[in-house]
């Protein structure tokens, strides 16, 4: 048996729009100026306290919350306004993938997102995945990545040991993440963080597009 893991932002789907446009709008509810498009994106995959402190370090605790909450009501109108997850595509390849690998009889599919579970519910309601799925770890049950609970929590889920398990993403988080929790680190060069910072991370290998992500998963490792 093994188990797949994949994040879900900048992994499965393009959400950079809403990730953006939201984070924008939050800063300049609260009178600052907005981070850049690259700033942003360096911080997608945080849970979002953590990821609001890297990119207002000098924020306070009831700012942070502030913030929080400014996000979360300007994506829920972006997301209705712009026709929902549906707006964010899915990468070249991936449902092929995903379906592919449910009807395995021996694999596991899970998911290990920055995303709270509202938020995952609202991706899988758009692109019609319920059920796909065997764990389901977000950020409003865990510590934010790079902290293994997410990996951890969904070994235990479908009972298999690290040595049989991997996790995919596009962000160093995730792949810190994979280190920590014992399991292969496969990281994808068509997300937010560029190829370098997945390295330098740990990355066991980078693929470059769906179907190198479905030979690097027959590779004797899994």
């Amino acid at each position: 048996m093994r188990l797949i893991i994949f994040d879900v932002d900048g992994t499965l789907i393009d959400s950079q729009v809403l990730i953006t446009s939201a984070m924008t709008a939050a800063f300049e509810a609260m009178g600052w100026e907005a981070p850049r498009r690259e700033e942003t994106l360096s911080i997608v995959g945080l849970s979002l306290p953590v990821a609001m402190q890297r990119l207002r370090p000098s924020a306070t605790t009831a700012e942070i919350e502030r913030m929080v909450e400014a996000y979360k009501a300007h994506f829920i109108v972006l997301r209705e306004e712009m026709g929902g997850e549906a707006a964010a595509p899915l990468y070249p390849g991936l449902r092929e993938v995903l379906e592919t690998l449910a009807q395995e009889d021996e694999t596991f599919l899970g998911v290990a997102t920055g995303k709270a579970r509202r938020g995952l519910d609202h991706f899988f309601a758009a692109h019609d995945f319920a059920g796909m799925f065997a764990t389901l770890q977000t950020a409003d049950l865990h510590p934010s990545k790079p902290h293994p609970a997410m990996i951890e929590a969904a070994l235990t889920d479908v009972g298999v040991a690290a040595s049989q398990a991997v996790m995919i993403g596009d962000t160093s988080f995730d792949m810190e993440m994979a280190r920590a929790a014992g399991v292969r680190g496969i990281g994808v060069s068509w997300g937010y963080h560029p190829v370098a910072r997945l390295k330098e991370a740990g990355a066991d290998v980078i693929v470059d597009d769906a179907r190198a992500l479905m030979d690097a998963l027959k590779e004797p490792a899994l």
